[in-house]
C-alpha cells in the first residue's frame, strides 16, 4: 500500500466530514455526504476490502445520496433563511 496516497484519502475524508456538518445546505450536505462515502469506498478499496468497498459505493455513495436528495426534493420549506 502507498501510505502518502492513504494519508491524502483519509485528509480529504476529514474535511468531507467537516463540512458535512458545517454547511447550512441540505442539499450540499447530500452532495458532501456521497463524496464522503465515495472516498471511505477509496480507502477500503485501498486497504484490500474489495468487498466492503464494493459495498460502500452502492449504499453510501450510490443509493443513500439519491434517497437524500429525493427527500430534499419532495419537502417543503416552511421559512424563508
Amino acid at each position: 500500500m502507498i501510505w502518502q496516497l492513504d494519508l491524502i484519502i483519509l485528509a480529504l475524508v476529514v474535511i468531507c466530514a467537516l463540512a458535512a456538518i458545517n454547511v447550512r445546505d441540505l442539499l450540499g450536505a447530500s452532495v458532501i455526504f456521497g463524496v464522503y462515502s465515495f472516498l471511505m469506498c477509496l480507502l477500503w478499496a485501498e486497504m484490500g476490502a474489495v468487498d466492503v468497498a464494493f459495498t460502500e459505493a452502492t449504499v453510501g455513495a450510490g443509493v443513500s445520496t439519491i434517497l437524500f436528495i429525493a427527500a430534499i426534493f419532495r419537502t417543503t420549506r416552511r421559512s424563508k433563511d
